[in-house]
Order: structure tokens, then C-alpha cells, then sequence
């Protein structure tokens, strides 16, 4: 679930590249009124269905390749750039320059809009998204990425928060001449304290030389407990279960299930993630059914404002190996 290309056969979870800072989008807003009756009976919003699986995925590494290094630097409470220059064989070699903004409108102590981040390089493509929260229970989302000055995906996005649901309308990639796009709509409901189901609809409009158009749906669900985390999505196009839990303050441990019924294909994983706070230090490891390990280790240099990332991953079976070193500063 997530974004989505107009262009593709399928609807596939590939996200555009990372905000230039690593900032992470501020989740919607969640307070609910003591007064509410299905306060009084736990009952919270669930959030979306797009961090539905979210706690498990965070377990998992993000292993990159080359030297990376990047200079964040804040020029106010409400205004920050980023400079980082990435050496490596992939198409994301070169210099980046990237800036982000944060309003006045404090929604809560973590919260404030409206928010700007993007990136751009030396050749002119850049990645832009756009966070508004005009009222508590209502945030739209606009993403825009372009390449060799041409968009490659522009997405928009409106979540309603309701008291213990939450409703999402996305529409990617619209064209009105052309009559293609995709269109995909989110519903999660929380059913007990514990407990929340939902479901979601795609609807892909792609032009008579791709195949016309194509819809799909799926099934999802997330039961929480006080320390561990089981969701999953049933769907047309394949099954997704995920497994989080928290086997101590330092151990946490995530376990991914994932099979693809148009490439016929099924892939299991299991991640780690290990914090040792005394020595500012976070390491993330994963291993998979395709004989892929992955690493990535993240050392705080305090008291100096610098971040060391050692990341690598290595697949036995194709005999593939790639190795990565990340300096932070800021």
C-alpha cells in the first residue's frame, strides 16, 4: 500500500526516495476527547492503513552501497537544509541539495504544519511533498517527484480521522486528457481496544494499449498487545503478514510474510533490531528465504553532532555483495 504508479501493471509499494533529512512524517493526529464513549472504552484511531505494518517494518535495515555523506544545517526553528553527496554505482550517485519547513500551526507537542520537504540535484530532478492539517481530524498530502523534467508521479492524498477510524482517498498519477490514473480508497476501523480491521479498493485506469483497467481489493487487520504487533492484508494480489514484538528495552524483533501472486513468488524475513543506549548505538539485521543478510549499524559520536552508518548486504546465492559508509553531521 502506499504510493502508487499509473504506469505499472499492478499496484506496487515502492515509495519515491526518502526526505533528504530522514525526517519522518508526522503520523495523524490521534487525541481523542475523554468525553467520547468509545474512549471511555479504550478505544483509539487506528491510524491508516499505510502504517499498518509499520512497527515491523522499523526492525528491518535499510542497507545502501557507497560513501554517503550529509550536512544538515538549521537555519531556524521552522526552516532547515541538507547537503549530501552519495558515491556509488546506483542511479542515486551525486549531490542532492534539500530543504524543509515547518509552519506555526502546532497541532500538538510533535506536531506542526504546514510542512514542505523536498530535494532536488544538480540535473534538475527533484522530490517535493506537501503536508496540510486544516482541522484535527482532516491532513492532505500532495507528493510530487520529476525526472529528466518530466513528472514521473504526482499524488494526492486526503485522510479524515474519525473518532475510531480512519477513511483515505489517494489519487496518483491523474491525467484528464488521457483518461489514466489510480485511484485507491483506505478504510481502518478499530473494533475493540486490541483489534481493528479494514479494507482497501484500487482502482488502476491505464489506456487501452496497457489493458484498460483493472481494480482490485483487500482485506487488512492489526491486533495490538501490550508487546507485540500482528497485521496482515489479504488481498487479489497476493497475501502480506507481519509479526512485531518487543522482547526487551535493548531487542526487538519483526518477522514479515509475503507472497505475490502475479510474479508467483513467496518471501519470508526476519529482522532484528538491538539498542544499546549507553553507547548510543543502534544495529538492525535481517535475513530472508532468498538468502539475502542485510546490516546496518548507526553510532552517535556524541557529544559531537556527528552519526556513523556502516551498512552491508550479501545474497548467497548470487553471490552479490554490497557494502556502504554513511557520515551524518547535524
Amino acid at each position: 500500500m502506499g504510493n502508487v504508479h499509473a504506469s505499472a501493471p499492478k499496484l506496487e509499494p515502492d515509495l519515491p526516495p526518502s526526505p533528504p533529512m530522514g525526517l519522518n512524517l508526522p503520523p495523524l493526529q490521534t487525541d481523542i476527547s475523554s468525553s467520547d464513549s468509545s474512549s471511555s472504552k479504550g478505544i483509539e484511531n487506528p491510524g491508516t492503513i499505510e502504517e499498518l505494518h509499520k512497527k515491523c517494518k522499523d526492525v528491518f535495515p535499510s542497507p545502501f552501497e557507497g560513501a554517503r555523506l550529509m550536512v544538515n544545517k538549521g537555519l531556524s526553528n521552522h526552516f532547515q537544509i541538507s547537503h549530501t553527496l552519495h558515491l556509488s554505482s546506483g542511479p542515486s550517485s551525486g549531490y542532492r541539495f534539500g530543504a524543509t519547513y515547518v509552519g506555526t500551526n502546532q497541532i500538538s507537542q510533535t506536531e506542526a504544519y504546514p510542512v514542505l520537504l523536498g530535494d532536488i540535484d544538480p540535473s534538475g530532478n527533484l522530490n517535493a511533498n506537501i503536508l496540510l492539517q486544516p482541522t484535527d481530524k482532516c491532513r492532505f498530502k500532495f507528493q510530487a517527484q520529476s525526472q529528466n523534467t518530466k513528472f514521473q508521479l504526482t499524488q494526492y492524498a486526503l485522510d479524515f480521522r474519525g473518532k475510531d477510524y480512519t477513511s483515505t482517498v489517494m489519487c496518483a498519477n491523474p491525467n484528464v486528457l488521457t483518461g489514466t490514473g489510480v485511484i485507491v480508497a483506505h478504510y481502518l476501523q478499530s473494533v475493540t481496544k486490541n483489534l481493528a480491521l479494514g479494507a482497501e479498493l484500487v482502482y488502476q485506469r491505464m489506456g487501452p494499449q496497457h489493458g484498460g483497467q483493472s481494480a482490485f481489493t483487500s482485506l487488512a487487520a492489526r491486533y495490538a498487545g501490550s508487546d507485540y504487533t500482528c497485521s496482515g492484508t489479504l488481498g487479489m494480489t497476493g497475501v502480506h503478514l507481519c509479526y512485531y514484538q518487543k522482547a526487551s528495552e535493548q531487542l526487538q524483533l519483526g518477522v514479515e510474510f509475503e507472497t505475490s501472486v502475479r510474479l508467483m513468488e513467496a518471501q519470508a524475513s526476519l529482522g532484528y533490531q538491538v539498542d544499546i543506549p549507553k553507547a548510543d548505538l543502534v544495529f538492525r539485521g535481517s535475513v530472508d528465504t532468498n538468502w539475502t543478510v542485510s546490516a546496518v549499524l548507526e553510532k552517535r559520536l556524541n557529544p559531537m553532532p556527528f552519526t556513523l552508518g556502516i551498512g552491508g548486504m550479501l545474497n548467497h546465492k548470487k553471490n552479490d555483495f554490497r557494502m556502504g559508509l554513511s557520515f551524518i553531521i547535524g
